[in-house]
């Protein structure tokens, strides 16, 4: 029954809930769930916290830190780009069989927690990874309390 159900569990798997994930961001009306993109699912992200922040790792290699556009407005963090074709690829000659690598302009968008500070961000681009850092307001972070 489980193969009836889940298939070949391994990428189909993952194939399904990406097909779900699409079906309800459009029975969304396009607003943001916690994690929509456009054009594929490029870049692939990491998003994590710690105590103090909210860290998401963009894996992006072939790019430059220039070719990024990130923003934050009301609460929704926009990571948009484009990656060109390389030259080589691009001659006329060339018949292609397979292509696996994505090109063209993305855009990611993640819906950020409430206690996300959107004047405490950092961003870095390094060996094909951008990595940015949104702090969080104070009140939101945990502490100790003293009882007397």
């Amino acid at each position: 029954m489980s193969d009836f159900l889940f298939g070949n569990v391994g990428s189909d798997l993952f194939r399904e809930f990406d097909r779900m994930q699409r079906h309800m961001s459009t029975l969304a009306g396009g607003f943001p769930t916690s994690l929509r993109s456009s054009q594929s699912y490029f870049p692939p992200v990491n998003i994590g916290a710690t105590d103090d922040a909210i860290e998401i790792v963009v894996f992006a290699p072939g790019l430059a830190a220039s070719q990024f556009d990130v923003s934050i407005d009301k609460g929704v963090l926009t990571i948009a780009g484009e990656r060109k074709r390389p030259e080589a690829a691009t001659r006329e000659e060339t018949r292609s069989y397979a292509r696996e690598r994505f090109m063209g302009a993305f855009r990611r968008v993640i819906e950020l927690p409430p206690n996300a500070n959107p004047d405490d961000v950092q961003a870095k681009y390094s060996d094909g990874c951008l990595s940015i850092r949104i702090g969080k307001h104070e009140s939101s972070k945990p502490r100790s309390i003293a009882v007397v």
